[in-house]
């Protein structure tokens, strides 16, 4: 691995940690909590204590303590947990989220930018094709050459989307998305 790509990834497991140190106290627990419902561990534990109980409150394993209402009590318990658990875990997935979009908008930012300098380096390629008289298709030079607004395109990916089509996911099987990526194309150059 390269020094370059080793210092990259240190920077970034260091930012991963300073964000989990500036994590709320409810968010690390949540997490905390998340990860352990999660483990085989405790999916085994849960299926000995609940299946004992049941073992136990269905009189197959007889005990000399009395358990009158057992069943709606176990019943009660299990829901309380997963009631929680379920918070829990909604806790966890917002921090995710809010993590996964951080990680697409700086995935943006690195995408326009890289855009951004090979359209100067193509600029700079086709003014040396025409010093060197080295023939060029104008028309795709041209198109090369443009930056490419995000604006625009994030308004026609809407466009031939429509309102039914999911964010992010065009409808493959629409007649017209073959001619809305021409479309697209062409109201996204600048």
């Amino acid at each position: 691995m390269n020094e370059q790509l080793t210092s990259n990834i240190m920077r970034l497991v260091r930012r991963r940690r300073q964000e989990d140190a500036r994590a709320s106290l409810s968010d690390r627990i949540a997490e905390r909590i998340t990860r352990i419902a999660g483990s085989m561990s405790f999916i085994l534990l849960h299926v000995a204590f609940y299946g004992g109980a049941l073992l136990v409150l269905t009189d197959l394993i007889p005990v000399p303590v009395p358990f009158a209402d057992g069943i709606g009590l176990i019943g009660s318990v299990a829901s309380t947990e997963a009631i929680f658990l379920s918070l829990f875990v909604l806790m966890n997935q917002r921090r995710e989220e809010q993590r996964a979009d951080a990680r697409n908008d700086f995935t943006l930012h690195v995408s326009l930018l890289t855009e951004d300098e090979l359209t100067k380096i193509a600029t700079v390629i086709h003014r040396i094709a025409e010093k060197l008289d080295v023939p060029v298709d104008e028309k795709t030079a041209e198109e090369v050459e443009k930056n490419i607004d995000p604006e625009q395109v994030l308004d026609a990916l809407e466009q031939i989307e429509g309102d039914s089509g999911a964010p992010g996911h065009p409808r493959a099987h629409d007649a017209g998305a073959a001619r809305g990526s021409s479309a697209m194309k062409a109201s996204t150059a600048s």
